[in-house]
């Protein structure tokens, strides 16, 4: 068997984005061509598995990845993983375990998703960003200085942040009436979002690198390549319904009332910790996660490009 690249989540909004770019990386490589990628999904017959399953190079394989063990990566022969974890309450528990496997089982290098790099702190509101930081500082202790690592800090992503627009866009052209257009980010604040594939496509580079030992324990801050503003997002889809938009609520994150009430993260969770998630959209309001922000050695690696505009279009299609 040939050493192997983990993918895990590769059926994810960055994990098809890793799947898709690695395989030809690895083959124009003098030192990694003879890898296998190995896609990891919970469900190897859904479509987005299948699709994967067809790019020359990748081998879709259905396993739980919060069961994977220390044999089980050696069993695959696994020396790279990437993974993109849940942000439910027991993520650090879950992703944890998995560094912990990768460590025993002399995994080489980790290449992991993050998330925006203003929020992860000690002592940030938000649960989530609290476990990314935990598990930061885990992989940089001394105890894992036999596994490089590479964490990736995406702002928002550019799908879930034009979802409203795109949806009352479509409302608009099949009804003719307009309703309230509710959008989670100010009005004037910029933002840069990204497309999420164009971040998994940063992870697959530096997962083929020859030698990953200048990126190793690297927090590298990834922003989309415009700046875009609620208002500007209003702009957008008055350009095509054709008339002015009658009701606008910015900042809003009452969804987040009903992801709370849903149950989100199982049962027995904290409601409190739940609701908690709204500090971490909150700092898209202060001004912090624009286009100038992004390390300058993800813009060595490959800048992203695909703009809100072009990202809306895409939308409308489905």
């Amino acid at each position: 068997m040939a050493p192997t690249i983990l993918i895990v989540g590769a059926t994810g909004n960055t994990g098809r984005g890793v799947t898709e770019t690695l395989p030809s990386l690895l083959k124009a490589s003098n030192s990694l061509a003879g890898h296998r990628v190995l896609a990891l999904t919970r469900d190897a017959k859904g479509p987005a598995a299948q699709k994967l399953a067809t790019i020359s190079g990748v081998e879709v394989v259905e396993q739980n990845w919060t069961e994977v063990t220390a044999e089980w990566l050696r069993q695959h022969q696994v020396v790279r993983a990437f993974i993109a974890s849940h942000n439910a309450p027991n993520q650090f528990i879950e992703e944890s375990a998995f560094h912990v496997a990768a460590l025993n089982a002399g995994v080489e290098y980790v290449v992991r998703i993050s998330t925006t790099a203003a929020t992860v702190h000690p002592n940030f509101g938000s649960y989530y960003p609290r476990a990314h930081w935990a598990i930061e500082a885990m992989l940089a202790t001394p105890e894992f200085a036999n596994m490089k690592f590479t964490s990736l800090q995406p702002n928002a992503y550019l799908d879930g942040y034009l979802y409203g627009a795109a949806a009352y866009i479509k409302q608009y052209k099949e009804t003719g009436q307009q309703g309230t257009l509710s959008l989670m980010m100010a009005e004037d604040t910029p933002v840069a979002p990204n497309d999420p594939s164009e971040v998994g496509a940063i992870a697959a580079h530096l997962l083929a690198v020859q030698d990953p030992g200048s990126h190793n324990g690297a927090k590298y801050v990834i922003n989309g390549p415009k700046d875009i503003t609620g208002q500007q997002i209003v702009d957008m889809v008055e350009q095509h319904i054709g008339t002015k938009v009658q009701d606008v609520v910015y900042q809003d994150l009452s969804f987040l009332d009903g992801l709370v009430a849903s149950g989100f993260g199982g049962p027995g969770q904290s409601k409190t910790v739940m609701a908690s998630m709204k500090y971490g959209l909150m700092v898209m309001w202060d001004g912090s996660c624009n286009a100038a922000g992004t390390s300058k050695e993800v813009l060595e690696i490959g800048a992203p490009k695909r703009t809100p505009s072009e990202m809306l279009d895409r939308l409308l299609q489905f």
